[in-house]
């Protein structure tokens, strides 16, 4: 006789709300608040999507909380917030996306100094990214609106979570012309290899901007060719690819490498820029080819080649001459002059550019004895 009990259970949540007075924070006190909103408890709802609720969350994900909070507690409330903010949850969408005042909040999250705190910034990151994803078109045209927006992103580049929004617009916006709005491809390329080369003090802040900033240019480069190789033949290539593989492009990050006081993580980033450059790609019509027993066959693109030839006399002086290192004790002595990462590096670019079997920069490294370098170098007898 089962009619006798009543089954149906009330949640916290819907009594919470019957009261007029309850308030945001009391509902995010609730352990199963983000169950209730994905469940879409229509009550729930439209209590969140309240203006002065949507401006809470908002705010919640993009200020600095009291340092005098328990260090656990800290960031419970920005945590539920950005969880809430991207529930996937259309009316949140909607309301998030639609309302520019909130998108100007969100956005003068950029203004503050480096560096971010990682946590506000992840929170910032996955929000934006969502609506990217379900809101396209309403905040491309906002961000179209701000000339700055990438170079704000970049500023902040030592954030890991800066490096994920960049390759969501660069993978999420959908056509590609409106993803080249926003990234405004013949200045902002500039931008980013500015942050890759950039020669700034030694503190960890710089040495963690340049090599995120060398990173993220690397993911896009191999995004954005993985992305042409999709696309019919008879479309338009990737403007964002075409301006990276230019000549022009790699001779001003060489430039700035071999410019001035040589810094490891400069010549270190950059050369993993040209490394991912120099990546080779399957020629198209070949694969039958291969199936026959035939090798595979792989294009680099000449204006690279030819950008790095004038300066394989700078890697090579960079075998001989790297960046100082102090001596390491090792069981058979002091290492005087370690390898080091520069002249690592210098090395797979040799292998990489070997790879290529382009003639004259196989007779450029013949006339300058890289490879006799590279087998019996200086650092093989630098014990003492």
């Amino acid at each position: 006789m089962f009619w006798k009990f009543d089954l149906h259970t009330t949640s916290h949540i819907d009594q919470l709300l019957d009261k007029e007075d309850v308030t945001l924070r009391e509902l995010m006190e609730e352990d199963d608040v983000l169950q209730e909103c994905k469940a879409q408890n229509r009550r729930l709802l439209l209590f969140l999507s309240q203006d002065h609720c949507m401006q809470e969350l908002v705010n919640l994900i993009t200020t600095e909380p009291p340092a005098d909070l328990e260090e656990r507690s800290r960031f419970k409330f920005p945590n539920i917030a950005c969880e809430l903010l991207t529930s996937d949850v259309s009316i949140i969408n909607d309301k998030l996306g639609g309302d520019e005042s909130l998108l100007e909040t969100l956005y003068k999250f950029l203004d503050n100094e480096p560096p971010l705190n990682p946590l506000l910034a992840s929170f910032f990151s996955k929000t934006i990214g969502n609506l990217i994803a379900r809101k396209t078109e309403q905040v491309i045209t906002f961000l179209k609106k701000k000339e700055g927006f990438i170079g704000l992103v970049l500023k902040h580049i030592d954030a890991s979570a800066m490096m994920d929004l960049l390759l969501r617009l660069i993978s999420c916006v959908e056509p590609a012309p409106l993803r080249q709005e926003v990234l405004h491809v013949s200045y902002q390329k500039r931008l980013l290899l500015q942050y890759v080369i950039s020669a700034g003090p030694t503190q960890f802040y710089y040495h963690l901007r340049q090599s995120n900033a060398s990173q993220t240019l690397c993911d896009i480069i191999r995004l954005s060719r993985d992305q042409a190789n999709q696309m019919p033949d008879n479309v338009e290539c990737d403007p964002l690819l075409t301006v990276l593989e230019s000549q022009e492009t790699v001779t001003g990050l060489l430039k700035n490498m071999f410019e001035g006081e040589k810094s490891e993580a400069s010549i270190v980033n950059g050369t993993q820029v040209l490394l991912t450059l120099l990546e080779t790609r399957r020629l198209e019509g070949l694969m039958e080819l291969y199936s026959q027993g035939y090798e595979r066959s792989y294009t680099v693109n000449s204006s690279i080649l030819n950008a790095i030839e004038p300066h394989l006399k700078d890697f090579q002086q960079l075998l001989l001459d790297p960046p100082k290192k102090s001596a390491i004790l090792m069981t058979v002595g002091i290492l005087e002059q370690p390898l080091g990462n520069a002249r690592l590096h210098v090395a797979r670019l040799v292998a990489a550019l070997l790879q290529t079997s382009a003639p004259s920069i196989c007779q450029e490294l013949c006339n300058l004895a890289t490879m006799d370098l590279l087998l019996v170098g200086p650092w093989c007898c630098s014990f003492s």
